[in-house]
Parts: C-alpha cells; structure tokens; sequence
C-alpha cells in the first residue's frame, strides 16, 4: 500500500525493506538524532519551526545549530549561503521540515535539490518530517526529497503518516523510508529498548487511511483551502496590522503580529482578551517572537468567532 502511493504520488519507487514503523514522526527524527553521528554533533534545522525539532538534537547529545529562514516576499525562503556557512566538521544531520510547520511552504523542486546539494557535498544526512505531505493547496504538488536522485535517497530518512491528514495521530502510527540500508539499521537501533512497536490498531487505521481515505481527503482539502482564503481575507480587511503569508499546505497560519501594538507577547493578549488559544511563536525558535500559529482544520463556524474576538480584542489597544 505505501509503496504504491509513494509511485502513484510522486513517482518515488522504494523498496518493501526500505520502510519501517515508528510510534510517531517526533519518535523517528529523535532516532534519526540519536543514531547519526556521534554526541555533541551538530544538527541543522531552519527556524522558525516545529518545537520538537528545536528540542531533538538535544534530547540525543547532539547540538542543535539553527539557520533562520528569510522572509521573502509572499513566502519565507531559504537562505542557502548561511546554510553553507553553517555547515562545519561536526555537522552530521540536517532536520528538514516539509511542508513546513509553521509558515506552511510546499517546498519547490528547485530549492530541494539546492540544499540537497549542499548536504550531499559536505556529507550531511538529511532527516526529512513529511508529516504534512498529504495537506497541499492548489498549485503546490509536494516532493519528497528523496525521490530527487539515487546518491540523494542514500543520504536520507524520511518521515510521514496519517495522522494529520486523517486525524487518527492518538493511534500512533508513523512511516519511516530509508533507502541506504546501514542508515535505515542505525536508525532502528537507535530506538532498540525504547521506542514501542506500532499497535494493531494504529496499522488498521493507516490502513483504512490509506486504502479508503482519498475521497474524504479530496473534500477536506476545499474546505481547508476556503478557510484558508476566507483566513487571509479577513485578516487583510478587518486586522490590517496583523499580517500572514499565504500557506501552500498544512491547515496552519503563521500570523505576524509585530505592527499590531500588543502589549507583550501576542499568545497571551489573545488568550486573555479575546479568549482564542494559539501557539505562541517564540516557542518556534528564532524568528517567532511576535508571531502566533493558528490552526484553520477546523468548521468554519469555529474559525469565523475565533476571528471576531481577535479583532474586537484588538480594536481595545
């Protein structure tokens, strides 16, 4: 089942050894961290970003070395030159998240193969969280870095699953790809002990997820895509101030709330005043100080009061 999709979807042809089972996607790149290189190596990870990636090269001994990513215009981008520059004798991994969590790229071709790239020249391993592969919006079709070249595949470990895209995460059910079989091995060591193995229950629901879930997902994926839109619009018409690049996937906006005058942290005004739980943007790493994500998988009923009491708190200041 996996191995057809991967072909049928990105034309990305994997071995049946080639894939293995983790708990969850936060599980496997704490192994990745854990089984490449040696402590007190260096990790790469582009911020802002998920939380846990922040915390993984730590949790393994490892030191996490970020590279912000740059604010472009329309889109954050990557800026390759400090990648480079990054890169030392001690830098043994670089955790990529795509799509990204939280400013929601689809990352292009082109920008794939620049850092896969670099990686491949200063022998650099590549843990990719593919988590939100499935959660695309129109005209960003997703590549999984791996599926670029050969020589790229043996320098990588991919993660995804179901579980955001179907909502089934409780179940704890994630897919590793490692086609280098001595990386894939060090990996599953890596977790020898610790990690549990994936119940009968979480395989069931990939399954159903997988097998059946395709009609349901072509339907999320409008919904999800008009909040999206009617997110933006909103933002755009009734809280100038605050401003928000338009996600390409995931169901998550990255709103910058630098020019909106809030006094302290944006996460706390909005949970105090207008009663709307986000995440709060410093826990994303360097350049998340004055942002908050926002989750928009949700009816649009709930999406719309969120919006109202976020702009009646803000039109107190």
């Amino acid at each position: 089942m996996i191995q057809e999709r991967l072909a049928r979807l990105y034309d990305w042809h994997v071995q049946t050894d080639d894939i293995f089972f983790v708990p969850g996607v936060v599980t496997g790149f704490n192994m990745a961290c854990r089984a490449v290189g040696a402590p007190g190596d260096e990790v790469l990870v582009e911020s802002p970003v998920y939380p846990p990636m922040l915390a993984a090269p730590e949790n393994g001994g490892r030191i996490c070395k970020v590279v912000p990513l740059v604010e472009g215009r329309g889109r954050y981008e990557h800026d390759f030159d400090a990648f480079e520059r990054a890169i030392t004798g001690r830098t043994a991994l670089f955790l990529l998240c795509n799509p990204h969590n939280p400013v929601g790229r689809v990352f292009e071709k082109a920008e794939l193969e620049r850092l896969a790239e670099i990686c491949l020249r200063h022998d650099v391993v590549i843990c990719s969280d593919e988590i939100h592969c499935d959660l695309l919006f129109s005209g960003h079709p997703h590549t999984p870095i791996a599926s670029l070249a050969p020589q790229v595949a043996a320098q990588t470990i991919t993660f995804l699953a179901p579980s955001k895209t179907y909502n089934v995460a409780g179940l704890s059910c994630s897919v590793g790809v490692a086609q280098n079989r001595e990386l894939r091995n060090k990996v599953k060591r890596a977790g020898k002990g610790l990690v549990s193995h994936v119940n009968v229950l979480g395989f069931t629901a990939a399954l159903a997820a997988y097998r059946d879930g395709q009609e349901w997902l072509d339907e999320v994926l409008v919904y999800l895509e008009a909040n999206r839109d009617y997110l933006l619009d909103y933002v755009a018409e009734h809280m100038p101030d605050l401003r928000c690049q338009k996600p390409e996937g995931t169901y998550l906006a990255w709103l910058d709330c630098r020019e909106a005058g809030i006094p302290g942290q944006p996460y706390d005004f909005f949970l105090e005043q207008a009663r709307v739980a986000l995440n709060d943007g410093a826990a994303f790493g360097p350049g998340g100080e004055g942002f908050v994500r926002l989750n928009f998988g949700c009816p649009r009923a709930i999406l719309v009061e969120a919006l109202e009491r976020m702009r009646a708190a803000l039109e107190t200041l």
